[in-house]
């Protein structure tokens, strides 16, 4: 006998008990006035639907089934025989209270399935037989005979007929009851695999929606915002609690109007725009750029439910583009450098050698050897300008190899330290966490790199000096090994700091403008990542990415290492 464990069963099932013996009580108690021989029945399964009632109410998770079970099943048992009791007090076969019995039978379908509520009404049927039995039994009208059947069988026609009929209707009403139990406690077991799959489902596309990177929302066919990811959060500056519920309009018309004309264009137009570029005012009041496609949301039907957008943030995008285009520029500017050099060099270095041939020779007074003078120092700086141009264009494909960063940059603070840029009031330290640091690159040109910037600072800080910090700091979760060029100079002004880059723009007196931009063509070539930050009156501060060696890589010889080395080059995420 399987027990069902649907609690929407159970729900049913203790209100149709409580009935039960309800009406048990009124017909025994007041009914029949209490009779002597159903009073310790009575007591029995008053006892039994009491101690059945605080189980079920306590016990709701079922953990203790087996003693549920036995509680139940005897409270039934009780149950029988008391209304064989007041069946066979009230006329036995002829009694109006036969029909307690279907409310058994009923009651036992909810909990029990079909085989046991089957096996209730032979129960049901073997009181009522025996009831039928005792009471003509004990009349003249047939002779006393142990054997219930033949005494049936024997009776009158009426008598065997009324019980054929009684038995039938309890063991139909049994079936159907049972059948109908079991047919809905399968389809809610369905409904509920059912419910709990969809569930699930819903929960996962919510995740994957709620932490996508590119923003999500939706509104429905009122203009109102139903649906609002983390990122739409992030991007957008509002939290999901706030907008949920509110016209878009109301929302995003103050600081987003272009977000707002898109979407309203889906609303009323029916307008889709499948990719778009807006200008947004996130919470900071920063003009951003945002890359928008929108989508109309329709039911089976065609009505319009509502509109769906999805946006990014292209600020990130637009900063690489930029980057991109200059390092183009760069290139280019690079290969015109070399064709000029070589082109003019050859040209003054006989300009420069014949001049300085003649100032040796003439004996020049006044202006005129001022003038020779001027020729003799613009043609050196002119000669300056050529070999910036030349080391510009002339960084070539890296060699790569195993580099200890704390030993190159060691060497370049000494070169920094006899040359003419510190001039004796520059204070050079160096910081580093490890005392080796090995990372993949060209050592000639990480030193390049490395002395062009601190030539740079200690310009930055003429003529009254300050300190240049190298400071190097090992990542090894990114694999990565982070150098920090700070300087206490006097910064650069935030319209000036995107074009520090830029071939030939300097605001130094007698800059050529090249230093920089070698330092960006050198971190080009080696794929590192260099990003400077700048304030006024604080200095400023050059941070460059190396990626670290790997020690187990094996050695590689050939045309494998510069294929090995653009994938160990590549700057890390």
């Amino acid at each position: 006998m399987r027990l069902a464990s649907d609690s929407k069963q159970f729900g049913w099932f203790l209100p149709l008990r409580l009935a039960s013996f309800i009406v048990l009580f009124a017909v025994v108690v007041l009914w029949l006035k209490y009779p002597g021989y159903l009073q310790v029945p009575f007591v029995a399964y008053a006892v039994a639907t009491l101690l059945f009632a605080i189980m079920l109410i306590v016990d709701r998770r079922r953990r203790f089934p087996v003693a549920t079970t036995t509680v139940m099943a005897a409270q039934f048992v009780l149950e029988v025989v008391l209304e064989a009791g007041v069946l066979w007090a009230t006329g036995s076969i002829s009694s109006p209270f036969s029909g307690l019995f279907l409310l058994t039978i009923v009651s036992a379908a909810l909990v029990f399935r079909l085989a046991g509520t089957l096996l209730t009404a032979s129960v049901v049927s073997i009181g009522f037989c025996f009831v039928t039995w005792y009471d003509l039994s004990t009349k003249v009208e047939v002779p006393f005979s142990s054997n219930i059947f033949h005494t049936l069988v024997t009776a009158s026609d009426n008598v065997f007929y009324s019980v054929f009929l009684h038995l039938l209707i309890f063991y139909l009403v049994a079936f159907i009851a049972g059948y109908l139990a079991e047919h809905l406690v399968d389809r809610d077991r369905r409904l509920a695999d059912t419910s709990r799959a969809l569930r699930i489902a819903r929960l996962e596309t919510d995740d994957i929606l709620r932490h996508l990177n590119s923003g999500l929302l939706t509104i429905n066919a009122d203009a109102r915002i139903t649906y609002f990811n983390r990122a739409a959060e992030r991007i957008l500056g509002y939290r999901e609690e706030e907008v949920r519920g509110m016209l878009c309009h109301e929302v995003f018309a103050e600081r987003m109007p272009g977000l707002v004309n898109c979407l309203m264009a889906g609303i009323v137009e029916s307008t889709e725009h499948p990719r778009r570029e807006i200008q947004i005012i996130n919470a900071e009041g920063i003009s951003v750029p945002v890359g928008l496609s929108t989508s109309i949301l329709t039911d089976e039907d065609g009505s319009l439910r509502g509109v769906i957008a999805i946006f990014s943030d292209l600020t990130r995008a637009k900063e690489l583009e930029t980057k991109v285009r200059a390092a183009d520029r760069l290139a280019a500017v690079g290969e015109l450098s070399a064709s000029i050099a070589h082109e003019i060099r050859n040209p003054l270095a006989a300009i420069s050698g014949s001049v300085e041939v003649l100032s040796g020779e003439l004996d020049l007074n006044g202006e005129n050897a001022r003038l020779m003078e001027l020729i003799v120092k613009e043609s050196s700086r002119l000669n300056t300008i050529l070999t910036d141009f030349l080391s510009y264009a002339r960084i070539e494909r890296p060699s790569y190899m195993k580099v200890e960063l704390c030993h190159v940059i060691a060497d370049v603070i000494k070169l920094l330290n006899h040359s003419h840029a510190a001039n004796g009031k520059t204070e050079i330290n160096f910081e580093a966490d490890e005392s080796m640091v090995y990372v993949f690159g060209d050592e000639d040109l990480i030193k390049q790199l490395l002395l062009n910037l601190g030539v740079n600072a200690c310009q930055a800080m003429e003529p009254d000096g300050g300190e240049l910090t190298f400071r190097l700091v090992a990542n090894p979760e990114r694999g990565a090994a982070e150098l920090y060029v700070i300087d206490t100079g006097p910064g650069i002004p935030a319209d000036r700091l995107k074009r520090i880059f830029e071939p030939f723009y300097s605001t130094k007196k007698g800059g050529t403008g090249l230093g920089l931009a070698i330092v960006h063509r050198v971190a080009t070539a080696l794929k590192l990542e260099i990003d400077c930050d700048s304030q006024l009156g604080e200095g400023t501060t050059f941070l460059i990415d190396f990626r670290t060696y790997i020690d187990k890589q094996q050695p590689i010889a050939g045309d494998d290492l510069a294929e090995t080395a653009e994938a160990l080059a590549t700057p890390p995420v």
